[in-house]
């Protein structure tokens, strides 16, 4: 016998909201008291630098100041940790380009009070310097990620980090999805010593759950990158949750190959045709695909160029896909504007490079045009709406590409539901 299909809906839903409502019910660092105490903060200061050691692109870090400021204006200290990059556990030394030293330089700029920096994470400086540290001062301890024990969850890495503060904080979103040291192993080893999470983590976690678990509608989804494995997960469940579900970026060829197409040299999976297959048969009329393609022959915006249908790239003379093309921008456009909630994850092509910025940057002005709340999905996407300066004329931007997708695939965070509940 065929269920319901509303009974079914509805029974995802409450499930979505029952997960929301568990996340959502944490103590903040607003509900606990830190004065004349020490706070233990993890951040996600894993900025972009330049080859002179220049951060680029600061948001990470300023979106992490109000939490800071929470504890420094109630008389309290704090000692942030963060990774930036993938040292793999080498010396700060032999790989400097992965030092949080430039973050600290700019906290000082932002904050205008004492930011001392420890060159090293648990070893003589670090303990030496988050003991010395007094009330309305900053520590920023080095990237976590030089340390194996991070990755490990080694207890006694997390032990030594565990005594240096009296409260634990966690305003890392970009990495709550993760389950290393200082995001689960700390906090763990801090015993019964309060553990809440900063704004930022209320902030992201609050906007992307009630876009899951309360959207107006239409709530339209827009997919994009290159992988249709890295996103199978978030395209299943928002096909269950979403009135319509775009699909655009090098995944879109996966989709193409799957139905016969030809895609000539674009970035394909093709152990992904079966999955794409199923995709295409469980979303209906929910799941839309890209009607053309503007193709190159070359990876540069000088190659040739030509539009063509999907699934009709030439196999021959080195063609591949780069972008939706128009006849897909009108159609994503006009879908996108009559929506009130909108999610974007993936770029609609190539958008460093133009013209083959088209589709997304017409993506990125039809969700503004639509007034609908939207959520810009962290990584690529983020970069493109800020590069087009459109990223104040949206709802709320990620600081999380992982972090976002996982919510919106509806997983739990383990290093969010250690922290106490309110």
């Amino acid at each position: 016998m065929w269920r319901d299909v509303a009974a079914e809906h509805a029974e995802i839903m409450s499930d979505v909201k029952t997960k929301v409502l568990s996340i959502m019910a944490k103590k903040t660092i607003a509900d606990v008291d830190v004065s004349g105490k020490s706070v233990l903060m993890r951040c996600d200061f894993n900025v972009p630098l330049d080859d002179a050691q220049q951060i680029t692109d600061d948001r990470r870090i300023t979106e992490a100041l109000p939490s800071i400021k929470s504890v420094l204006d109630r008389g309290g200290r704090v000692i942030l940790m963060s990774h930036l990059g993938r040292p793999e556990g080498k010396d700060p030394a032999e790989d400097a380009k992965y030092s949080l030293k430039p973050v600290a330089t700019r906290l000082h700029e932002l904050l205008r009070c004492p930011v001392h920096f420890a060159s090293d994470t648990v070893g003589d400086d670090a303990k030496a310097k988050s003991a010395a540290l007094k009330n309305g001062e900053v520590l920023l301890l080095e990237n976590v990620r030089f340390n194996k024990g991070e990755k490990k969850g080694d207890p006694e890495y997390a032990a030594v980090l565990a005594a240096m503060g009296d409260i634990y904080c966690n305003d890392a979103f970009g990495t709550c999805h993760r389950t290393e040291g200082s995001m689960v192993a700390v906090p763990n080893a801090m015993g019964n010593k309060p553990k809440v999470c900063g704004f930022l983590v209320e902030k992201e976690i609050k906007f992307l759950s009630d876009a899951i678990a309360n959207p107006q509608r239409p709530f339209v989804a827009i997919v994009g990158g290159a992988k249709v494995s890295d996103k199978i997960n978030v395209i299943q469940n928002l096909l269950n949750i979403c009135d319509k579900v775009l699909i655009g970026g090098a995944m879109a060829y996966t989709f193409s190959l799957a139905k016969g197409g030809s895609v000539g040299r674009s970035r394909v999976e093709k152990d992904k045709v079966d999955l794409a297959n199923s995709l295409i048969a469980d979303g209906g009329d929910k799941l839309l695909l890209p009607l053309d393609t503007h193709c190159g022959d070359d990876f540069k915006g000088t190659c040739n160029k030509q539009v063509v249908k999907a699934g009709q790239i030439p196999n021959e003379g080195g063609w591949e896909g780069f972008d939706i093309g128009p006849a897909t921008i009108a159609k994503y456009a006009d879908v996108i504007k009559s929506a009130k909630t909108v999610v974007w994850n993936g770029p609609m092509g190539v958008f460093e490079m133009p013209p083959f910025d088209a589709g997304t940057r017409a993506v990125a002005e039809a969700i503004v045009a639509s007034g609908s709340v939207s959520i810009i999905g962290g990584g690529d996407s983020a970069a493109a709406i800020q590069e087009f300066g459109l990223a104040d004329k949206v709802t709320h931007v990620s600081t999380g590409g992982g972090a976002s997708l996982e919510m919106l695939e509806g997983k739990k965070f383990v290093a969010v539901e250690l922290l106490d509940d309110k």
